[in-house]
């Protein structure tokens, strides 16, 4: 079974963690993470939020990849017109030597426009100006002097490894599945429509290329929590949940929604739906038994850090164990 933890960093004001508090947290967590065994570490980037959203998932990253020696690590995604293509090649090369080869990354084109305001980035055509920037970067590792924009640019030291391989385009449309076949590049869309993979594979195969690798959500993103009291523990983190889920489905495009993405607008709905469990521990071991992957996010809407411990405890010792064998 694949498993995978996320973080994003969220601390809304109502909620008694401090950014301090959910920062240590994540960095204790994704250490206890790779103690236990799970497969991967997932970051995102937003900003300008109310609430905190991590905006900086590279520096993340390399915390998180001092503090671990074997899980990989995912910043999925950033969101790379709103930054330096330059500047990215390089902090990804030395992410990637820092990490021994252990972060992939999803290149998001991002659908916010008031982050493409905060950095002065154009909303029209971004397109566009996607593609230029996903060029940069592969230029930019290849170590050899190329031209952008009238400037010649070199980027030192090339990345450990071939990061083409390691570097996903994102998206959740048929453009985007174009955008990856086109540059060659492994396509990870947030959405499990099948008519996506076959899109890319047909333009991979249009462009003369076996196509690549396709990593998607084949089912509803679904989080486990796991308690000895479920009643209990959902009212200590239900309204956490909430803050999550509303902040998240308030930004979704109109026409268009993530596989983490839920309609529930009530801690009651959100307990009835499909994106957030909890289950006791011999309960979660039946529910995840068979499943393709596990799904951990434990600070979730500013989750205080003594409460996602206690899931995570249980997570270790009596569930993990369990499945392992199994």
């Amino acid at each position: 079974m694949l498993s995978s933890i996320r973080f994003d960093m969220r601390a809304p004001a109502s909620g008694p963690a401090s950014p301090v508090e959910l920062y240590q947290a994540t960095l204790d967590m994704a250490a206890w993470a790779d103690r236990v065994g799970i497969g991967s570490v997932v970051l995102s980037e937003h900003h300008g939020a109310e609430d905190g959203f991590l905006p900086s998932p590279v520096v993340a990253a390399a915390a998180i990849a001092g503090r671990t020696e074997r899980i990989t690590i995912t910043i999925g995604a950033l969101l790379l017109p709103l930054h330096d293509p330059v500047r990215v090649a390089e902090d990804l090369a030395v992410l990637d030597l820092l990490s021994g080869g252990r972060v992939s990354t999803v290149l998001g084109l991002g659908y916010r426009e008031e982050e493409y305001a905060m950095f002065g980035a154009p909303w029209e055509g971004r397109g566009a100006h996607f593609d230029e920037c996903i060029r940069v970067l592969l230029d930019a590792w290849s170590g050899e002097p190329f031209e952008h924009r009238g400037r010649m640019i070199r980027v030192t030291p090339r990345p450990g490894t071939d990061l083409r391989a390691m570097t996903f385009v994102g998206g959740r449309s048929p453009r985007a599945a174009r955008r990856a076949a086109r540059f060659g590049l492994p396509f990870f869309p947030d959405s499990g429509d099948p008519a996506l993979r076959a899109e890319y594979e047909r333009a991979c195969r249009e462009h003369g290329r076996r196509p690549g690798l396709v990593i998607t959500p084949e089912t509803q993103v679904h989080y486990l929590f796991v308690s000895e009291d479920p009643e209990g523990y959902w009212d200590r983190i239900g309204p956490h949940l909430l803050h999550e889920a509303l902040t998240y489905g308030s930004w979704q495009p109109e026409g268009s929604r993530s596989s983490a993405a839920t309609d529930a607008t009530t801690i009651e709905e959100l307990r009835s739906g499909d994106l957030f469990t909890v289950l006791r521990p011999d309960d979660a071991v039946r529910w995840a038994t068979g499943r393709p992957v596990l799904l951990l996010y434990p600070l979730c809407g500013g989750l205080p850090p003594e409460v996602a411990w206690e899931s995570l405890h249980l997570v270790e010792h009596e569930v993990l164990p369990r499945l392992q064998k199994g």
